[in-house]
């Protein structure tokens, strides 16, 4: 506090300014002037983070969404860092806004905390359980079993099986 002039009030008063956020975004370039127009924010797929939400599914919906909308002289971090909070609702949004201030700097930071709060390994091993331990049901047709097969596959897609694996947890030979 050396050559501190405030006053008490002045130092306990709050800066209103701007609230920090948990995303440090990446600048953008001289030339890259862009923004994120209403129509694009709207059609963004939403997650809401309630249970039986796919976070995974979400990601790759996400991905696709900014896949052509990401302008020129815009890399994919500034890109999808400043739009991947209008993706959140409800719970997922009330875990964006309580991370630590400037913990996130990148998309691959943000996607790794996104998946280790909705996905965690719990889940992951449950999903993984899911695929190898498969068995078609009574009364289920083979083009059901491979369809219901697939969803567990996908919902999963860090499982780290090779096709070989996958092939022969799917027919239990």
């Amino acid at each position: 506090m050396a050559n501190d002039n405030r006053t008490i009030r002045e130092i306990r008063e709050r800066n209103c300014d701007e609230q920090p956020l948990c995303i440090t975004y990446p600048p953008l370039g001289a030339n890259a002037n862009f923004e994120l127009k209403g129509f694009f924010i709207h059609n963004l797929p939403k997650f809401h983070g309630h249970v039986g939400n796919d976070p995974n599914r979400h990601l790759s919906e996400f991905h696709m969404m900014c896949e052509g909308a990401i302008p020129n002289g815009v890399t994919e971090d500034q890109f999808k860092l400043r739009a991947f909070p209008f993706s959140l609702l409800d719970a997922a949004e009330d875990w964006l806004f309580y991370l630590t201030p400037g913990s996130i700097s990148t998309w691959k930071e943000m996607k790794a905390a996104f998946l280790e709060k909705l996905y965690p390994d719990s889940c992951h091993n449950r999903a993984k359980k899911a695929i190898t331990t498969i068995e078609q049901d009574h009364g289920e047709t083979m083009y059901e079993y491979w369809e219901r097969f697939k969803r567990l596959v996908a919902q999963c897609p860090y499982h780290g099986l090779s096709e070989d694996d996958l092939l022969l947890n799917f027919m239990k030979v």
